[in-house]
């Protein structure tokens, strides 16, 4: 081989490895939840399968329990591209892009079976096509929490006894509103704070999901819980719209199948565990009440008086949801 030859090789061996070590990227994600909840250990375990998949190329650094700011923040880090990537409540979005109230209807689903069918749903899923203008986020996919129920310091047999309680809420607009409806006073409160404000008489009750009122011990605080299953509560695996167009498309598709196939596993574990968590809760020395949609019946209709006109795409997640229902 000639001289030159050899330094075009050289020079072509050194320009793919400097592409490949440009294209490693050490990501940070960030999140709310603590480090015992199911979002934080799939968020680490997406990072260690998502470093395995590119061959120790990518790593994934996990910042839980609001160690880089509330949701807020964290979606403005994003959209600076000063944070990579994020599991977010799609309260937050909504509080940005409206149409997403719309997964929190009250009664939209009657279980968490439906719940996350209707998440998998086409339909569902073209919401995520607004994040990108809208927000600056590319919307990877959903997971969620368990279904909302409220667990109170005093005893609670239904919306009456809700009237003027201070009521712990993720600080959204969808369950704000139906929690006026409900005649209740909703009371913003991060997921690390419940616990302590449950004990100081700070909140009165909180809307929470059966897997946190175990994994995180409210029940210590509060021993009356109305099963009402009135709300799903889901969540949008995001990436920064700013990194994502730095990205090439293989690895673009690496991500978004990793971390995809990571919130479906989310899903299907909260579906899988609903009941047997009622049933752990049932056997501690709480009071158990259950609740219908029809004794919410005028809270939901003033909630839809607010939102169909908001969140353009209840109807057809309504139809979609109907539809699940009936099967």
């Amino acid at each position: 081989m000639s001289s030159m030859k050899r330094l075009l090789a050289a020079f072509a061996s050194f320009a793919v490895m400097s592409s490949a070590a440009v294209e490693a990227r050490d990501f940070r994600l960030g999140l709310i939840t603590p480090p015992p909840h199911i979002w934080t250990k799939a968020a680490n375990e997406f990072g260690q399968d998502l470093n395995e998949k590119s061959g120790g190329e990518h790593s994934v650094a996990v910042f839980p329990a609001r160690q880089l700011g509330n949701e807020a923040q964290m979606v403005q880090q994003l959209q600076t591209g000063a944070l990579d990537m994020a599991f977010l409540t799609i309260a937050e979005v909504s509080n940005r892009v409206p149409d997403f109230g719309a997964l929190y209807a009250p009664y939209l689903v009657d279980n968490i079976d439906q719940a996350a069918e209707l998440l998998r749903s086409d339909e569902a899923n073209k919401l995520l096509d607004q994040l990108p203008a809208n927000v600056g986020l590319v919307g990877v996919g959903y997971a969620m929490a368990g279904m909302r129920q409220v667990l109170s310091r005093d005893e609670v047999s239904g919306p009456a006894d809700l009237e003027g309680k201070k009521l712990r809420i993720t600080p959204f607009e969808p369950i704000r509103d139906f929690y006026n409806a409900v005649g209740a006073a909703p009371t913003p409160l991060p997921l690390p704070a419940v616990y302590d404000a449950l004990a100081n008489g700070q909140v009165d009750a909180i809307d929470m999901d059966f897997d946190s009122i175990l994994v995180l011990k409210f029940y210590e605080r509060a021993d009356h819980l109305l099963i009402s299953n009135h709300m799903m509560f889901p969540m949008v695996g995001v990436v920064s719209g700013k990194v994502w167009r730095d990205l090439g498309n293989e690895d673009r598709q690496l991500i978004q199948e990793t971390m995809k196939a990571h919130l479906n596993a989310v899903m299907d574990k909260f579906v899988a565990q609903e009941k047997d968590q009622e049933q752990q809760l049932r056997e501690l020395d709480i009071t158990v009440r259950k609740a219908s949609r029809s004794e919410f019946a005028d809270a939901i209709s003033a909630w839809e008086d607010i939102w169909a006109e908001k969140a353009p795409s209840l109807g057809i997640l309504r139809n979609v949801a109907e539809d699940i229902k009936a099967q």
